[in-house]
């Protein structure tokens, strides 16, 4: 399973309109985001992000959420697929996925500069039906979890006419919210909203799947069986494995592993433990296996990533 296959997009043609919405985002962005990393806004759902320098690869949990890029470039690992990414550009994801991430472009003169908008499925749903939207595959097969594309015009100005709010204190509580469902309604009308619209199905069909996950990310580090976690969506062990599957691309068995995994490599590489401290600390017995497993999903060994991190 050995290299990683890249994927490189920006493709983004941007209309006049498109162009100059960006401009005018990313100058407000760089106004209220003064300091390195993330910064929570007065908008309880949206984050604005700022890195002067390129970073190295930071381990976490992608949770529901939109990310654009206003300026710079970024590279997302989804295990054995690397993703790069551009302004203009934006990541969606729909589901709790292990993944990590890395600045790849970012100076001081020209920081990376990003807005993320936190949603729930509820939310999806909810615009989903009250909207009356109908979807018809545009692929054969329809990828889940998520999604990287090019912003269209429709999205770019629902995201400025949201960061314009925070310029009006008094506005924001009231109409932050219809901003959002606005976007949430421009993700679901374009590439993205196949996607979205799988999801709300799945999660409404099988909401023992939802229980499953939860738990897994709860007790990740726990043993369990495929038995125990089938008995806790009142689902067989063979619909549970495809149902899992089918909305997180992985099986159970895999899922909590990657989320082992990575939660490992987190603590590794931010200097908090060795390999055999952070393999014990995410459940493993065996650093041998750990490291087995770790070298099948990342590429290398954790002895040696470390190592190149310290560089």
């Amino acid at each position: 399973m050995g290299e990683r296959q890249i994927k490189h997009y920006h493709l983004f043609t941007e209309s006049t309109q498109s162009k100059t919405y960006l401009d005018q985002m990313l100058e407000i962005a760089k106004r209220i985001t003064l300091f390195e990393g993330r910064t929570q806004t007065m908008i309880p759902f949206l984050t604005t992000m700022r890195y002067s320098r390129q970073t190295s690869e930071i381990s976490g949990i992608l949770t529901p959420a939109i990310c654009l890029i206003l300026q710079g470039a970024k590279k997302l690992h989804l295990g054995h697929e690397v993703i790069d990414y551009h302004a203009g550009d934006y990541l969606v994801s729909v589901i709790d996925i292990p993944a990590s991430a890395e600045i790849i472009g970012a100076t001081k003169q020209s920081p990376y500069i990003g807005l993320r908008v936190d949603f729930t499925m509820e939310e999806i749903a909810t615009v989903v039906m009250e909207a009356g939207l109908d979807f018809k595959p545009k692929h054969k097969k329809l990828n889940t979890g998520a999604y990287v594309g090019t912003a269209d015009e429709g999205l770019v100005e629902s995201f400025y006419r949201l960061l314009k709010l925070i310029e009006k204190p008094n506005a924001n509580r009231y109409l932050s919210s219809l901003m959002k469902r606005e976007m949430i309604f421009q993700l679901l009308s374009g590439d993205a909203g196949h996607i979205f619209f799988q999801q709300v199905m799945m999660d409404r069909q099988d909401e023992g799947i939802g229980k499953v996950i939860a738990w897994i990310k709860e007790n990740y580090a726990q043993s369990i069986t495929i038995k125990e976690l089938a008995k806790l969506s009142n689902m067989s062990v063979s619909g549970l494995h495809h149902k899992f599957k089918a909305v997180t691309t992985l099986g159970p068995v895999q899922y909590q592993k990657q989320l082992r995994l990575y939660e490992a490599r987190r603590l590794m590489l931010g200097g908090a433990m060795n390999v055999t401290a952070a393999a014990m600390q995410v459940g493993y017995e065996n650093v041998s296996q750990f490291s087995r497993e770790y070298r099948r999903l990342f590429g290398s060994s954790p002895s040696k990533d470390m190592k190149a991190f310290e560089k």
